[in-house]
């Protein structure tokens, strides 16, 4: 296991050896609860910092600390010996996503467990797997190869608060900002388009997500005694939702598609290269059918066009039988994905204002912010991104094609704030099942990984500083 590729024979030589070390290593981070999202779990993700600082040590990296923030930590090390040469900041993110629902996953979720040619285990894609393919490169390149074995100066970051929005690592950029300063970032969170056609993501989608509530009474109504008298909570939710979109799937707030960025006809180009089959996608997300906004391919959907959805809604009585009831409360979750040039705030602002002009007086409407991320986008001209695009044709055998992910992480900050541009090498499949029952990491995939980044530092030790 692990596909080796055509590559320099370091790192080739050093997975043939180490095999069953790096997969201990993967299976015993992986084995780590540390979902961010829930308080019973912090004191795992204080582990799971703690052991990624053991590991980036024994890879070699020095200065190696663990980074307080007003909520989970994140790790930091470098290695600053390629005098000349240029740096590269390494960003991934050692939180994972809550498990539910636990009984749709055929292995208990933090019980690594390899079954064919994948490890199986909540963090194996997303983003543990992907952040160890660093490290045991580092540790290969170095282990026994003296100073020159690494061509540019390395530095890792790994944050604690990815799968909650990353509320405190906009803060944690600009107080390590020097600490931090680098010529390039190298984000390993995405995936490629598939294990034979390699592919690189040159932009991700922002964020912003709200807790929404709405309370009608005090308490629970007898729906006999007061129904048909008395708002009901869950029919002001329901009639929230219903507004968000038009009936041709386009999102309802005034002016939410003034800033969004048009895509060039190369990028369009670029898109319908991909080979898609729109019924295996569907079938492989599992529905029936697909929807979204009139007229817009599919990927310009997923990518490059921005989106509303509901991803909670609760109210009144879920259980057996009946229960009379008029609703007091009613709680939403709503996430809108933002392309480039859409401001976070903007839309945030856009939102409430929208809510509270369609919720009549005497119901009560509470709009909490949860997460805001910014949109990000790579100029795919940048001399960085042709370097990766030749690393990845050396391991994989193949030109990469270019994507963009759907996604959001803190890209747009590390880009921003470090003033540099941001590659995506990502080696994830859509079959990782990231956030769902079942993760996975494809085993050969993590191998070229590791193969890939080692290849990416010598492009870019020729690329000037």
């Amino acid at each position: 296991m692990f596909d080796l590729g055509a590559t320099t024979p370091v790192l080739a030589d050093f997975l043939a050896a180490e095999r069953p070390t790096v997969l201990d290593a993967l299976a015993g981070w992986v084995r780590i609860p540390s979902i961010g999202a829930h308080p019973v779990h912090d004191r795992d993700v204080a582990t799971s910092a703690e052991w990624c600082a053991e590991r980036m040590a024994a890879a070699g990296l020095e200065h190696v600390e663990v980074l307080s923030t007003p909520g989970h930590p994140a790790v930091y090390g470098d290695w600053l010996h390629a005098d000349g040469a240029l740096t590269a900041l390494i960003y991934g993110h050692h939180d994972v996503q809550p498990v539910d629902p636990l009984d749709e996953w055929d292995s208990p979720p933090f019980e690594p467990t390899v079954r064919g040619r994948r490890l199986f285990g909540r963090g194996a894609s997303d983003d543990k797997g992907q952040v160890l393919c660093h490290l045991e490169a580092i540790r290969g390149l170095l282990g026994g190869h003296g100073p020159g074995a690494v061509p540019v100066n390395v530095k890792v970051l790994v944050e604690g608060e990815e799968e909650t929005g990353s509320p405190h690592f906009g803060a944690l950029l600009e107080a390590e900002r020097e600490r931090l300063a680098c010529d390039v970032v190298v984000v390993s969170d995405t995936s490629m388009w598939a294990a034979d056609v390699p592919s690189i993501s040159t932009g991700m989608r922002g964020l912003v997500a709200f807790d929404v509530h709405l309370r009608t009474a005090g308490r629970d109504l007898h729906s006999g005694v007061f129904g048909g008298a008395v708002p009901n909570a869950a029919h002001w939710a329901a009639r929230l939702v219903a507004a968000l979109h038009d009936r041709d799937g386009r999102v309802a707030l005034p002016g939410f598609y003034d800033a969004v960025r048009p895509l060039s006809p190369a990028e369009r180009s670029a898109f319908a290269a991909l080979p898609l089959d729109e019924a295996a996608w569907a079938a492989d997300a599992s529905v029936g059918c697909l929807e979204g906004e009139a007229g817009v391919p599919l990927l310009e959907r997923l990518w490059a066009r921005p989106t509303c959805d509901v991803t909670g809604l609760h109210s009144g009585y879920g259980g057996d039988g009946v229960k009379t009831i008029v609703p007091a409360a009613a709680r939403l979750k709503v996430t809108f994905r933002l392309v480039a040039d859409q401001s976070p705030e903007a839309v945030a602002d856009a939102f409430e204002a929208w809510a509270r002009q369609r919720i009549p007086a005497g119901i009560r409407l509470d709009v909490h912010r949860e997460a805001t991320v910014g949109p990000a986008l790579t100029p795919t001209d940048h001399p960085a991104v042709a370097a990766l695009a030749r690393s990845i044709t050396r391991v994989w055998g193949a030109e990469p094609l270019l994507t963009r992910s759907g996604g959001s992480g803190p890209e747009e900050a590390l880009g921003r704030v470090l003033a540099a541009p941001v590659l995506h090498l990502g080696i994830g499949l859509s079959s990782d099942r990231i956030h769902a029952p079942n993760e996975g990491l494809d085993l050969d995939q993590f191998g070229r990984g590791v193969l890939a980044a080692g290849e990416l530092w010598r492009e870019l030790a020729a690329l000037p500083c």
